[in-house]
């Protein structure tokens, strides 16, 4: 019999028992760190994983493995090299989250934008009047109608290209740095292409991660990045937490009115250190740094459908390995 081990976060797997058949043995580890797997794994003859990371000590173990498909789009902590050089194809998930992930981004952009959030938290604390109010929040940074505005958009796949046709209806400019992207995509999504992300950079008023974690974009975002923004640019990313190379950075450019706002959904570190400044920031509603930040605890790829269909997919693509079909979705490293 033929056994698929799934490694992390679910407990039970009465999705890919229904999909996989009674002549294949699924096994739910729940364990997301390596070093605790178990001696069994090496029986696996496909590996289905979430948050775990696999590096080249457990695929050496897997004699009998074909193949790894990743629930999730990213692939940072997979070791696909050391999984190609013997033998084992690995597949990622993407197209799941793509409508999820990109609702996040554009709300956490309108949120900024139109000061949703701000307000909000500004006038419970009114002492006296209301919407007179209104001026002195404006100020420094004041609210411009969003046609004002200029979306430069990292990464211009699937999610990227969601956020930009939903963002064209709200009037904004769009413009996007993607070398990997067909050379006629700006003519599709009616947008700026960049060559590079300094022309980015010096057009956009608002800005959207969306692109892959990769060793051109991991630290990405770093204090040179900051220091070229005009002033109080909104940045916002739902791609990967490590595309930012620290938190630090994005204290930093608030503190300086490079960032008027931030609104992440992943970061570095996950859950964030209680030391970083940005955190401390964050929960601190006295601070008024506090609301010029967004944290979501990387949920953007959720809804009960999206959760669903990410198991079924995932699980249809092991399912083509056990009927030795090639895999959808396959990623090689160079």
């Amino acid at each position: 019999m033929k056994k698929i081990f799934i490694t992390d976060y679910f407990e039970e797997c009465v999705i890919e028992k229904e999909i996989l058949g009674n002549n294949v043995e699924v096994i739910c580890l729940n364990q997301k760190d390596e070093e605790k797997f178990p001696d069994e794994i090496k029986e696996a003859d496909g590996l289905l994983v979430w948050h775990s990371e696999v590096t080249e000590k457990t695929f050496k173990k897997l004699k009998r493995c074909k193949a790894v498909v990743r629930y999730g789009v990213g692939y940072d902590n997979i070791d696909i090299k050391s999984a190609n050089r013997l033998g084992i194809d690995f597949a990622n998930n993407p197209g799941y989250v793509t409508d999820e992930v990109a609702d996040t981004a554009c709300g956490m952009i309108l949120t900024f934008i139109r000061k949703i959030y701000l307000y909000n938290n500004k006038c419970q604390f009114f002492k006296k009047g209301w919407q007179e109010n209104i001026p002195k929040e404006n100020i420094i940074d004041n609210t411009r109608r969003s046609n004002e505005h200029k979306l430069g958009i990292i990464g211009a796949g699937r999610i990227g290209s969601a956020v930009a046709m939903r963002m064209k209806a709200f009037k904004i400019k769009i413009g996007f740095f993607d070398p990997n992207v067909h050379s006629d995509h700006e003519k599709t999504l009616g947008a700026d292409r960049y060559d590079n992300l300094d022309d980015l950079i010096k057009n956009s008023t608002v800005i959207s991660i969306n692109a892959d974690l990769n060793n051109e974009t991991r630290g990405m975002i770093n204090e040179s990045f900051i220091n070229k923004l005009t002033n109080h640019t909104i940045l916002v990313n739902t791609a990967r937490g490590a595309i930012v190379d620290k938190l630090d950075t994005l204290y930093e450019g608030i503190k300086k009115g490079k960032l008027s706002g931030v609104g992440l959904d992943v970061l570095p570190e996950e859950p964030p250190s209680e030391n970083e400044r940005l955190i401390k920031a964050w929960k601190d509603k006295k601070n008024p740094i506090s609301d010029k930040i967004l944290i979501n605890p990387h949920s953007s790829f959720y809804s009960s459908k999206s959760i669903a269909e990410m198991r079924i997919k995932a699980t249809e693509n092991i399912a083509r390995s056990i009927k030795g079909l090639k895999l959808k979705n396959i990623v090689k490293t160079n």
